[in-house]
């Protein structure tokens, strides 16, 4: 008997079912597991092949032009960073981030500070009313009579704007809120947004003008919707920042026209979005005094090195079992931090409660982040300040051993920059060796 084929694949991993299932069993999204007719793999079988068009067949790679690709500025010099340098004509951006991160007030900036240069934009809204736009505009003095706004969410009238106002740019807030009467399934369905992205993006191709998606995000912070739209664009920018801070970094997950390790540094204001060109003063405290459990370390966010001051509080503990508060730094880390320190540099602990924390709300997930910690929590056990000029960096071993960290001599080159004259980092071999280095 012939084995019967399945019926169903999953469109993200090819994961296959003979009958119709809600949620993939191999990579576990929903609303992924798809018909696969017949017909698609007979119209393969008959596809003719055709000749190319002139001008477009394919020549060696050594007789193609190298021209670079030219970025436009948008103003904004910390995006610009991240961009790469700026917008690239015909590019897709994937913009995500959490819900009041501050993405559409970023966007609305970019928007009209291109539109004040001459071109024309296009912000189309899903989500808000065009009212509501202008009045966050009016907020953050971004009325231009070249911004164009409509609140739409069908795809076809989209692309009718996209004719009539012929736009230098494009921004679609959000794409997970448009839908398209060609494809079946609800807005922000899988089908629905893969219609939707390739539309936009097959526009931005054609025209040649960068178009902006604005997209959501799932509860462990990836983009939401298909991995395929990841695939289709240029671009993909991840907005972040805790909500109880006004802090806001932006990164790139995927870069065709520049490199993905740029962070931009902003800053959530009354007027809007604010870019801070040299965070180095906000990740630490204003005290001019020293204080017993403090030490200052540099951390690295993309190429970007940025002082941070980890504060220790040990204090001592009446429950059996001493409690292990963290804030902005991993409490594992701490853990195997504060082992170390009981075992190889005789440091008592194990009856101390132990609070260990960042200044600013910034998080720490690097190990060049674990000499600071261990330095400050020896300082808070003897109480001893260390020098107001000190910082230090570094990873520690199980063996109590202080080990290299990427980007050393750039952290080093900080640190002398901001006027850290006692540095302590690999150099110091030992843990022990550090801790005299510290307290002397």
């Amino acid at each position: 008997m012939a084995k019967t084929s399945s019926a169903y694949a999953c469109t993200e991993c090819g994961w296959q079912a003979a009958k119709w299932v809600g949620r993939c069993g191999e990579c576990q999204q929903w609303g992924t597991v798809e018909l696969r007719g017949a017909a698609k793999a007979s119209l393969a079988r008959t596809t003719k092949a055709t000749a190319p068009e002139a001008g477009r067949e394919a020549r060696p790679i050594t007789e193609l032009s190298g021209a670079s690709v030219k970025h436009r500025q948008t103003g904004i010099t910390e995006l610009d960073r991240v961009l790469g340098g700026g917008i690239v004509p015909g590019a897709a951006i994937l913009f995500s981030g959490e819900p009041g991160v501050g993405k559409s007030t970023l966007l609305l900036d970019v928007a009209s500070r291109i539109a004040r240069h001459g071109a024309r934009v296009l912000y189309v809204s899903g989500e808000e009313s065009t009212g509501q736009i202008r009045m966050r505009a009016e907020r953050t003095d971004a009325l231009v009579d070249t911004l164009y706004l409509a609140a739409e969410t069908d795809l076809s009238s989209v692309l009718g704007h996209i004719e009539m106002v012929d736009p230098g740019l494009i921004i679609i807030d959000s794409v997970q809120t448009l839908a398209s009467d060609q494809v079946e399934g609800i807005a922000g369905g899988p089908s629905q947004v893969r219609e939707v992205a390739a539309a936009l993006i097959r526009v931005a191709k054609d025209r040649g003008t960068p178009v902006i998606l604005v997209g959501h995000v799932t509860k462990d912070g990836s983009v939401a919707g298909p991995r395929l739209l990841e695939h289709l664009v240029d671009v993909v920018c991840h907005f972040e920042g805790d909500r109880n801070t006004a802090l806001r970094f932006l990164r790139t997950l995927k870069n065709r026209f520049g490199p993905t390790d740029e962070v931009g540094c902003f800053e959530m204001t009354g007027g809007g979005i604010a870019e801070v060109s040299d965070p180095s003063g906000l990740f630490l405290s204003r005290g001019t005094v020293p204080v017993s459990g403090t030490c200052a370390t540099i951390a690295m966010e993309g190429r970007r090195a940025l002082p941070v001051e980890i504060q220790a509080l040990v204090a001592s503990s009446a429950t059996p079992n001493p409690r292990r508060v963290t804030s902005g730094v991993d409490p594992s880390r701490v853990a195997m931090i504060l082992a170390v320190l009981e075992r190889r540099a005789r440091v008592r602990l194990h009856d101390q409660d132990v609070y260990v924390s960042t200044v600013g709300g910034v998080k720490l997930t690097e190990p060049a982040a674990d000499l600071a910690i261990a330095l400050a929590v020896i300082s808070a056990v003897a109480d001893t300040p260390l020098a107001l000029e000190f910082a230090a960096f570094g990873e520690i071993s199980l063996a109590g051993e202080i080990r290299a960290v990427t980007s050393g001599p750039q952290r080093l080159a900080e640190a002398e920059r901001l006027g850290y004259t006692r540095i302590v980092d690999s150099r110091a071999e030992t843990l022990a060796e550090a801790r005299r280095v510290a307290i002397e």
